[in-house]
């Protein structure tokens, strides 16, 4: 049998048709809200990104290719050995550009690519103050008892932090043993980063033919390899200039030791604040290549 309904319940039924449509339409249409919502942050982020990167990029190419040109117009037979490995390592970063400029090298490679165009910068950077060149007018000078690598030193070893602390605090141009703690802590810091984050069982694990020392074990550039390859970066180029950074931060540290042994205040602020950068950048971009990706 037929169920009849009056007016009333057909239009209250009805009604409650249209407000459950009305319900779901207006329910998709938030979703949708939120969807573009989010496409929109993404897009405004990812754009903010780029502009960033781009910025950060524009400001170091264009401070390498000033510091390039005051030191070639600059010349100098002071700190030849330090000014030779300068030199290497902005070959080696030349070759580096050149894969990424001719995109054989992917995107995945930007942060490292812009890292080293700054430790490239930083070394010709600290050529140049060393022989005496005055920094350009509007060179921001970093304060030497601000240690930017707390966080990252200290998620690895607190004594690394503490290490670093006590290399900065040292390095003071009134301190006449400047250049013995600051080398001595700063080198510690490398060497253990290496110890800590590659030991020698698994580098011989991950590459069984890896480069040896006459005793037997993984090399520094084995365990530069090491890193690389759990990133996902297996680039001979790359594992050269990582190789040349770290070699030419072993260069700045005999000059700094030769230059200040049994003499106080040889190097001046700006010369020690250059030196301060060259390291502190040096380690962050150490630290920044044994994060597995």
């Amino acid at each position: 049998m037929v169920q009849r309904i009056s007016i009333a319940q057909f239009r209250s039924k009805l009604r409650q048709i249209q407000q459950k449509r009305k319900r779901a339409i207006d329910d998709y249409n938030r979703l949708v809200r939120q969807h573009n919502q989010k496409v929109n942050q993404a897009v405004n982020k990812y754009n903010q990104a780029v502009r960033q990167h781009n910025s950060r990029v524009k400001a170091n190419q264009q401070r390498l290719r000033n510091e390039l040109a005051r030191l070639s117009n600059h010349q100098t037979t002071r700190f030849v050995v330090y000014r030779t490995s300068v030199e290497t390592l902005h070959q080696t970063y030349t070759r580096l550009e050149h894969l990424a400029d001719s995109n054989q090298i992917g995107p995945m490679y930007n942060r490292i690519l812009d890292l080293s165009e700054r430790e490239t910068a930083n070394s010709v950077t600290v050529a140049n103050r060393l022989s005496g060149m005055e920094p350009e007018a509007d060179e921001q000078v970093d304060g030497l008892q601000d240690a930017a690598l707390g966080d990252q030193l200290r998620n690895i070893s607190v004594d690394l932090d503490n290490r670093w602390k006590g290399a900065v605090f040292a390095l003071n141009p009134t301190n006449p043993d400047a250049a013995r703690h600051f080398c001595t802590s700063a080198r510690e810091i490398f060497t253990q980063l290496l110890v800590i984050k590659a030991p020698d069982a698994s580098v011989i694990s991950l590459i069984p033919d890896c480069d040896r020392t006459e005793h037997g074990r993984p090399t520094r550039r084995a365990k530069i390899r090491y890193f690389l390859h759990r990133k996902g970066m297996i680039e001979e180029s790359l594992e050269d200039f990582v190789e040349q950074d770290i070699e030419n931060i072993l260069q700045l540290f005999r000059v700094f030791n030769d230059g200040t042994h049994g003499s106080a205040g040889t190097f001046d602020f700006r010369q020690l604040s250059a030196i301060k950068k060259r390291v502190e950048d040096g380690i962050m971009f150490l630290t920044e290549l044994i994060t597995a990706s």
